[in-house]
């Protein structure tokens, strides 16, 4: 039977730390299942679901303690792999608009208002091609609950962008 196990790891960036991360995982009969890893500022930040068989996890998170000496800094956790709630509408957000400070908290605060809960964030800020402005893009892929109302969370969020001056599309 196997366990999994979460990893978050920051470093600075360079070759190497994917296959680093992988020897140990494979050192130990793991699995890797899911991840999502990017270059930041010159930093490598990273996500990581792996699957060890559970008499191997100790030893396998022990392994990872090692890679503290090259510079990796690791948070791992045990996790219990639990199927999504069905009564949570998988939904889908999309922002453009002109950056500023607040706008991730502005839009946050929104989804708490509606217990909508994220699963996945994709930001970035690029130059407008006509006015050179720094824009700000988002994706975001949420848990809605069966209770909330689609309409009351959409007509909240046109509010916002009104107020914000920036395009919101929500889709099921």
């Amino acid at each position: 039977m196997s366990e999994s196990v979460v990893l978050t790891i920051v470093c600075d960036d360079r070759p190497g730390i994917v296959q680093t991360l992988s020897r140990v995982l494979e050192d130990h009969d793991g699995n890797w299942t899911e991840s999502s890893m990017l270059s930041l500022a010159g930093k490598f930040a990273g996500i990581l679901k792996a699957s060890v068989p559970e008499h191997r996890v100790d030893d396998f998170l022990n392994g990872l303690v090692t890679l503290e000496s090259q510079g990796l800094h690791i948070v791992a956790q045990r996790s219990a792999d639990r199927p999504q709630s069905a009564e949570l509408r998988e939904v889908n957000l999309d922002l453009v608009g002109q950056d500023r400070p607040g706008i991730v908290n502005d839009i946050t605060e929104i989804f708490c208002k509606h217990e909508v809960n994220v699963h996945e964030l994709d930001t970035e800020c690029q130059s407008a091609s006509m006015s050179g402005e720094t824009l700000f893009l988002a994706k975001v892929k949420m848990g809605v609950p069966a209770e909330t109302s689609l309409d009351a969370l959409r007509a909240d969020l046109e509010n916002l962008a009104n107020e914000l001056m920036v395009d919101i599309q929500l889709d099921r």
